[in-house]
Formats: C-alpha cells, structure tokens, sequence
C-alpha cells in the first residue's frame, strides 16, 4: 500500500492555531484516499471539527506540503482561515491553464473554486463614471483571510490611541481657535516629526524649495513642460522677464524646454463644502515654473482661478511677500486635493480594489497570474471598505475643502481622462516632456522599478506562456482583462486599455502595470504625507477665507485668517501621521505567502530581489548627497500592495 507524507504548517501570526480536530482527503486520477486524521495526488480537501466541546477555534493554515511515494514533494498553498463544516479544497503542484489540465476531477475543481468565490466577491456600483468596488458593506463581511492580522490590528490601535491622547491632553483635538503664530502652530506635536516634516517647516516658504515639491513630494503627477502658454494664462514676457537668465525671453526659454506648468483645470467648478453658511474657497489654478541655470525649479507666476480677469491677479515673484507667499498656499490646496482624490485614492487604491477582485472572480488558485499577484492584494480590501466609512459624513474627508461630493466628482472627471498611458510610467513621463528634467527622483527611481519588475514579470509570464497562442487561449486570463476593463476602466475603448490579450507582450506590459500601481506608485504619492503635509501651511487640505481679488492687501494675519484652525490643523496631522505608519510591513518583492511550487519561478522571484536591493542600496548612496533625501521609491520602504 502506498504512503504519502503529509507536512501541515500554520501561519506564523498570533491566533492561527488550533486544538480542533484536523481531516485530510488526497484525490488523484486513481481514486481518492479516505478521511484521514492528522495527528503529530493532485488535489486535496482539508477540513475540521471541534475538539471536545471547545467553542469555534479558527485555524490559519499556511501550506500543505506532501511526499510521495517516490520521494517527491508537492506543495499546496492555502493561506487561509478554516472554521468547523467548513472544507476547503487545494490543488497542488505546478502552476496551470485551464487548457492544460486533462482530468476532469482538475477541470471542476477549478469551476467550482470560481464559482464560490464569484458567490462572495461580488461588484457593486461605487458611483457613476468611477470604477466599480467590492459588495462588502464594511469589514466584518470579509474573508478571514483578506482582514489585517493581529499584528496590524494591534500596532495600528495603539498608534491611533496615543497619537489621540496627545492632541486631547493639549486641548486641540476640538479647537475652534485661530492660530496667533507661525511658532505656535510649530508645538502641535513634540513627538512626530521627522527630519523632512523639520526641513518643511523651515523652508516651506523658499521659491527653490515649493518648485522642488512638484517634482519629488507627494503629487509629482501634474507638472508638465511648457511649449506654449494656455490661451487662459496671459502671462507676458514683461510680467517674468526679471525672473529669466539675462537677455533671455520666456519664448527663448520654452523652446529651451526650460519653463514648465502645472494646470489645475480639472478642479474648475467643483462643489464645496458649506462652513457657517457660505461654500469654502477652491482656486482650480495655474503655476508657471522656470528651471534655472543652478537647475532649480522656480515658481514665476500663478493664476488662482481659471478664467482670467481684473479680479484674478496673476501673483509674481516680484509681489509683496504675504501676496506671493498666499498665492502659493492656495495654488498647494488645489494640489493636496487633487492628490489625494485622483492620484491617491482613485489611481491606487480604487484600481487596486478592481484588481484584487477581478484576480479572485477570474483565477484560480493554481493558475500562475493568481499566484504572482495575490501578494499585492494584502489588506487591500479591508482597507478600502473602511477608507469609505472614513469618507462619509463625519470622516476624515469631512475636514477638507471638498467634503464627499467634491471628491467623487473630481474623481470623475480624471477617470473619464484615464488611459493605459498615464497608468504605466514611462509612457506618462513622455507625455508631460520631463524625460531630461534635472534632479526628478520620481522618475528616476520609478523608471528604474518599471524596468526591474518588467524584467521579472517577463520571465514569470514567458515561463507560463511560451507563444502568443498560449495567452489566446487561456480564457481565465481574457476573462480576468475584461472584467478589470470592465469594471475598473467602464469599457472605455478611447483610453487604450486592453479589453484582452493577444500576445505575450501585452500581458507583461499589463501586469507590470499592476504590480507597479498597487506598489511603488502607490508608495510614492502616499510615503510622503507625514512629511510634506504635517507642517500645515505647505500643504492644507482646506482654506478658510477667499483669496484676495488685488495685489497689495494682505499681511501674514491674512494667512493665518485663511489657514485651517487649531483643531482642523491638530485632526489632519493626527491623520497624517497615522498614514505614515507600517503596519505589519512587507516591503516589495517579499512574497511571504509561499505559492509557487516549481524551482523556476523560485529562482526569478529571488533575482527579482536581489535587482531590489542593488536599486536600494543605489538609492540610499544617492540620497546621502542630497539636503533633501528622496526615499519614497527606495524598495526597501515601498509595501508589496496597497495596504494603508
């Protein structure tokens, strides 16, 4: 009689374990084995029941690992929570198609896989024009297995409270008070700093230093180079000539490639919240850069509002200081908005969403896409259920300028204007003309990642797809294109998104845009808040007072008229902080969850590391040099997905 070895590991996290009963039934094209206890082949059903009269004790089996007769060892990967009643079926063994499985028994397991997970991952409406989202209503309906750990729960808690119990016991968690100062608004916290959030709050207010931001800080998305001034821009070359190198035009310097412009169109008209009686001011604004011989990026002129007129001043660098300096603080409101709406909370985490749902409707477990992208799904689900509790009325979005209604209509607006190349890097960086740039870490660390997980996406995917006719025929993988086209994108044939695949290379363009979204783009416009944004005045989620309609009139007690209040400033940086926490962390490239049985794929994931930390140790050299490091793309602090 032949004998198979069966070695059971549990998940090493707190609560995994179990003292119930554990069964095990192999199935194999000979037949199957009887219901086996666990004391001290192709697929396989685990299940459980209760030790005695013990109430439910859930277990988190990690893997299965089973040797056969000949001394073989196959992997199965669970990587989830078991209740009592409750089996759960693997497959193990090398990674597979659904054209390339032969048996019957494979073929239904895999239909029957999806069909469960269809019952419980469903698509549900988010809002009109905004991609699709998961059907849970919040986190207790969740899978075990797609809820933070204990681990996370707990640090996450214990952040929260103390970051609380700081603003309480100074009396700023409610303010209603006006700042008096600058310094007294520097005192909100004496703990949570960082040495970028210090150098923000003493350079906040130098030209180099705010032109830098648009490149390297938390929204380096919008800036483009500037060829020709918009018709609603009427800059002259009078206005910025004293700004310009010697005997120099604004012309001159265009053609140079040397001037460059953020456009804040998108955010024209928008809804905004009511604060006692009257809605809060937004100026959809323009800023004019030029990037000067010392190769710093200067702000020479901003419109606050679209549609010029005698109203809607053009702000030069030549004005009053409060003027110029006001400018600036709105122009940064915009952008803190326009960050967090779009580039934030709609390219990552709402593109993430439809990802890992789609990957869960459309693959098996034991099909090699699913094996790859799971890991990049981590928490993702959880988060984004109670990141929309977060955004109702009363949630941490009730603090800004726009309040819900703004937001989801701004998110509208871009994701109509999404296509596949403002999603993958090196095309988007073409597009805005910022190929050659000086001194973009941005780009250059972010190129450097799109190349490095290309080149391991493209030995995954060629491993599993050797010709074209493999990736046609594969209908989980077509399914998995559409549905993400369907649901995510909204059918949008003009934005170039690929609805299916016909050959090889456009599945290793799109996963690597998968991969890079969820990971590293999301790292780099979600690393910095804490930085960037806990020294208010840099970057304010709302402004309290219009701007000025004439030059001349304002004094720093305008501003701090115009700044969020003590209680407002005090509940954003809270937020800010506890955004830039991690939790339970698992930086890029650590696929923790073992998945892939074959050696192959094993060897790629370990070069796709140890490229990782070649990047990482190049990054961290780089930023020994530099006054302001730029860490947010270093491999070694970017998470594996979306997870906070």
């Amino acid at each position: 009689m032949a004998e198979y070895k069966l070695a059971v590991t549990t998940a090493d996290e707190a609560f995994a374990g179990t003292y119930d009963r554990i069964y095990v039934t192999l199935f194999g094209t000979e037949g199957e084995s009887k219901r086996t206890q666990l004391d001290n082949v192709e697929a396989g059903e685990i299940e459980k029941e209760p030790f005695l009269l013990n109430p439910e004790d859930k277990w988190f089996c990690s893997k299965v690992a089973l040797t056969t007769p000949e001394n073989d060892v196959i992997l199965f990967p669970c990587h989830r929570w078991l209740s009592r009643g409750d089996p759960v079926e693997l497959r193990g063994g090398r990674a597979t198609k659904l054209f390339e499985d032969d048996h019957s028994l494979l073929i239904d397991l895999r239909k029957k896989e999806l069909l469960r997970r269809q019952a419980t991952y469903q698509w549900k409406t988010y809002a009109e024009g905004l991609p699709y989202i998961s059907n849970f209503k919040d986190s207790s309906e969740l899978p075990d297995e797609m809820c933070f750990n204990f681990k996370y729960r707990s640090e996450r808690f214990i952040s929260k409270q103390t970051t609380n119990a700081e603003l309480v016991l100074k009396g700023l968690k409610d303010s209603t008070d006006q700042w008096k100062d600058l310094e007294a608004m520097k005192k909100v916290f004496s703990i949570n700093k960082t040495p970028i959030s210090e150098y923000v709050c003493e350079h906040w207010m130098e030209d180099a230093f705010y032109g830098y931001q648009f490149l390297n800080a938390t929204n380096p998305n919008v800036i483009c180079r500037c060829s020709k001034l918009p018709s609603n821009f009427p800059v002259t070359e009078e206005m910025v000539k004293a700004f310009l190198e010697d005997g120099s035009s604004l012309q001159i310097e265009m053609m140079k490639g040397n001037i460059f412009i953020c456009d804040y169109k998108n955010m024209d008209g928008l809804p905004t919240r009511e604060d006692k009686g009257a809605p809060l001011p937004l100026t959809p604004g323009l800023c004019l850069f030029y990037m000067n011989s010392e190769e710093k990026l200067m702000p020479i002129a901003i419109q606050l509002n679209q549609q010029p007129s005698e109203e809607n001043a053009i702000y030069l660098r030549c004005d009053p200081e409060t003027d110029w300096l006001l400018a600036k603080i709105f122009l940064k409101n915009a952008d803190t908005l326009l960050n967090q709406a779009v580039y934030h909370l709609l390219n990552t985490h709402l593109l993430a969403e439809v990802f890992a749902i789609a990957t869960l409707r459309c693959l098996p477990g034991i099909h090699p896409i699913y094996k790859l992208l799971m890991p990049h799904f981590r928490y993702t689900l959880q988060l984004n259920v109670q990141g929309r509790e977060q955004l109702g009325p009363g949630g941490i979005m009730a603090e800004s300028t726009l309040a819900t209604e703004g937001i989801t209509e701004l998110m509208r607006r871009a994701h109509a204007q999404t296509t596949y190349n403002s999603l993958c890097l090196p095309e988007n960086i073409a597009a805005r003309g910022l190929e050659s740039v000086p001194n973009y870490y941005y780009r250059d660390d972010g190129l450097k990642l799109w190349d490095i997980i290309t080149s391991f996406v493209k030995e995954i995917v060629r491993h599993y797809y050797p010709s074209d006719s493999d990736v046609c025929k594969d209908t989980e993988l077509q399914a998995w294109v559409s549905d993400i086209f369907t649901h995510g994108f909204l059918g949008n044939e003009s934005s170039g998104i690929p609805a299916t695949f016909l050959n090889v290379e456009e599945v290793i363009k799109y996963i690597t845009m998968v991969i890079f979204t969820v990971s590293a783009q999301h790292a780099a416009v979600h690393g910095g808040q804490f930085d960037y944004h806990s020294w208010m005045p840099n970057n304010p989620p709302v402004l309290r007072k219009a701007p000025p309609t004439t030059k001349g009139n304002s004094t720093m007690e305008t501003i701090l008229e115009t700044l969020p209040n003590k209680g407002i400033t005090a509940r954003c940086l809270a937020t800010a902080w506890m955004l830039s926490q991690r939790f339970d962390f698992v930086p890029l490239g650590s696929y923790r969850d073992e998945c892939f049985d074959e050696a192959a794929p094993k060897q790629m994931i370990k070069a796709f590391q140890e490229e990782l930390s070649r990047l990482r140790d190049s990054v961290a050299k780089r930023n020994s040099e530099l006054p302001v490091p730029y860490n947010y793309l270093n491999p070694a602090e970017i998470e594996n997905s979306t997870y906070v």
